[in-house]
């Protein structure tokens, strides 16, 4: 008596798995709170860039740093934080000096860069966001001026701690390196050349230059475009 075949089990086929789209992390921005702020003030901290205290809260200070880091990086210039700024943050950008070791402490203004950097024996110690000459003609009293900052070397040779009304618009406790040219605070610091001449920083960093005495007089200041 022969014995039936057996059945041929069928299986059936494995099913892939859908992938599982992760969304692209949030852009942090002006307004953003939390951690990821944190560790962003912190690393922006880290490298030189200053941004105050690290609160968790992403304001206008924050912002600056960030305009800071990616003009060092040469990407794009939002005051935002997407990959191309935090690929910027984990690669540990910071801007060179033009100074080299021996050369004392000093600021740079990197014209190209639009940085404005405390350098000490050719190191960069801190990085600020700056805005200076826009390049572009303007009338003032009926003559025709160019709205640039001079390269070269100078030295901060006098000081206001306070605000002066300049006929241009006011000069928030300026520290003047090349005649009527200063450093000073301004409530709009593009990511662009914009101003008449000066090297504009936000109101908090200039207020943080002078509680920490970075910019004394006498302290010299190397202005160059490349």
């Amino acid at each position: 008596m022969s014995e039936s075949p057996s059945a041929t089990p069928t299986t059936s086929p494995t099913a892939t798995p859908t992938p599982t789209k992760t969304a692209p992390p949030e852009k942090l921005k002006i307004g953003s709170k939390g951690p990821a702020v944190l560790a962003l003030q912190q690393r922006l901290t880290d490298l030189g860039y200053w941004n105050g205290k690290a609160d968790g809260k992403f304001g206008g200070t924050t912002q600056q740093a960030v305009l800071a880091i990616q003009k060092a990086a040469g990407i794009g210039r939002d005051g935002t934080v997407g990959p191309k700024t935090q690929k910027a943050l984990d690669a540990g950008v910071r801007p060179t000096a033009k100074s080299k070791a021996g050369s004392g402490y000093l600021v740079e203004i990197n014209l190209k860069k639009q940085l404005l950097m405390f350098v000490k024996d050719g190191q960069v110690v801190a990085t600020l966001n700056t805005s200076t000459g826009s390049n572009e003609h303007y009338v003032y009293q009926g003559q025709t001026y160019l709205a640039d900052t001079p390269t070269g070397h100078f030295k901060v040779s006098r000081q206001i701690d306070g605000v002066r009304h300049g006929p241009l618009g006011d000069l928030f406790r300026p520290k003047y390196f090349n005649g009527g040219i200063a450093v000073h605070g301004s409530p709009s610091i593009p990511g662009y050349p914009a101003s008449h001449g000066c090297a504009r920083v936000s109101n908090a960093a200039i207020n943080w230059i002078w509680a920490t005495d970075k910019l004394p007089l006498k302290t010299k200041v190397w202005v160059y475009s490349s």
